[in-house]
Order: structure tokens, then C-alpha cells, then sequence
């Protein structure tokens, strides 16, 4: 399998995943994803190259996707916490059609291979405030809950974080650039 950097006319796409994970996610009980994600905020991730799309073959269909930026969210990590520096993970989906493959870990393991590579010593992610299984999804990958924002405007505020390791991802990434942009000192 091979992960791509998405493009611009990747944009349907990715608003796919996300719909379709929605509708999934109502079936187990959960309103994640159920409003309507700003199309121009994925753009914008498209354009400074974060967005990465996991493919069997590059004229295949979009297996999953994740977004994987140095963009801390102020309102779940401390001033002190952001110095630290850390890559993080966002709108990580996959289709249902592989669903069960053990993807979502792959990719997972991809961004903290890339975020060791690129110095960062910690891999963070925010899930939905009230989805416990996703929760514990993250925990078993390793991830340890820091805190929770209980700010009812933030409703991804289950904060987790795991080190920056290498790994055996098995994804062909000879298609990819590394990331430009420097990590703070910690």
C-alpha cells in the first residue's frame, strides 16, 4: 500500500470519508462528525501538504486518510506542552470497506515514524469528547489520556498523547517529501 499527499481534487474525497464515517458513527449511538465539516478548512490542509491519502495503487481509490500537522489546538494543550514539540493527528478515517485490516494502525504507526523522523518527541490526537470507543481504540494504540476539555464548545476534547517512535508501517512512502517546517526546542 502506498500513502499519498492529497491533492486539490482530493477535496470530494475527503469529504466523502468524513460523511460517510458520520453516517457510520450514528449507527453505534454517536453524533461524531455529524455537522457538515468547512470544505475550506480541508482545503487549506490540502495546500500545506498535510493531508495523506493510503491507496492500493496509485489510480486506485482512497483506502483511508489522515492529517498530520505540528498544529497544536490552544484550547487542549498548555503553553508548556506545545514547546514540547509533537506532531498531531486529525480527521484520521477509514473506509468501511477496510474496515477491520488493522489500517487506522498502520497510519498511526506512519506518524509517529514520521514524527521521530522529523524530531518531534510526541504524537498527539484529540477524539470526540463522548465516543469511549474510540477512546479506547487510541489507548490500545498506545495512547495515554492527558485530559479532557470540559469547555461545551469543544466537543473533540479527549486529549491523548504517545511517544514518537519508529516503525514498520509497511507503507511505501517514496511518493512523499518530508515536512518542511522546523519543531520547537524543547
Amino acid at each position: 500500500m502506498i500513502l499519498v499527499r492529497a491533492e486539490e481534487a482530493d477535496l470530494a474525497r475527503l469529504l466523502k470519508f468524513r460523511s460517510d464515517a458520520s453516517a457510520w458513527l450514528a449507527t453505534l449511538g454517536t453524533d461524531q462528525w455529524a455537522k457538515p465539516f468547512p470544505a475550506s478548512h480541508i482545503l487549506s490542509s490540502i495546500r500545506r501538504g498535510q493531508v495523506y491519502l493510503a491507496k492500493d495503487h496509485p489510480e486506485k481509490d482512497a483506502a483511508a486518510t489522515i492529517t498530520l500537522d505540528r498544529d497544536a489546538d490552544e484550547s487542549l494543550w498548555t503553553p508548556d506542552e506545545v514547546t514540547q514539540g509533537a506532531f498531531y493527528v486529525h480527521k484520521l478515517a477509514v473506509d468501511r470497506a477496510h474496515a477491520g485490516t488493522g489500517l487506522g494502525t498502520r497510519l498511526l504507526d506512519w506518524a509517529g515514524d514520521e514524527a521521530a523522523r522529523q524530531g518531534a518527541r510526541w504524537l498527539r490526537l484529540d477524539a470526540w469528547t463522548t465516543n469511549t470507543r474510540l477512546q479506547e481504540y487510541y489507548r490500545a494504540q498506545g495512547f495515554t489520556h492527558v485530559r479532557t476539555s470540559r469547555d461545551p464548545q469543544v466537543v473533540s476534547g479527549w486529549a491523548a498523547q504517545r511517544p514518537s517512535r519508529h516503525a514498520d508501517h509497511g507503507f511505501n512512502t517514496s511518493r512523499l517529501r518530508a515536512v518542511d517546517t522546523p519543531i520547537p526546542e524543547a
